[in-house]
This record gives structure tokens, sequence and C-alpha cells, in this order.
């Protein structure tokens, strides 16, 4: 393997990570927001069956 595939190889790597760091974070927000929005919808509801 000569200099040029290694440096490919390397560099395809970090992609790779960085791919990895950004799919992860975008998973926590729609996570934080999956639980902020179902809080709601209970908090909404629990307040509803108190109203009536």
């Amino acid at each position: 393997m000569n200099e040029t595939d290694k440096e490919i190889k390397q560099r395809d790597a970090v992609i790779a990570e960085n791919e990895t760091a950004r799919q992860t974070g975008s998973a926590v927000r729609l996570s934080v927001w999956a639980i902020v929005v179902a809080a709601l919808l209970g908090l909404g509801l629990f307040g509803w069956l108190l109203a009536r």
C-alpha cells in the first residue's frame, strides 16, 4: 500500500467518526424533543382530567 492509500484510509476513518458523532447528536436531540412533547401531552391530559 502506498502513502496515498494510507492517507485516504485515514481520512475516511476520520470522516466516519465525524458522521457517527453527528448522528449521535441528532438522535439525542430527537429523543429530548420526544420526551418534552410526551411530557407536555401528559400534563395537558392530566390537567384536562382534573378540570372535568
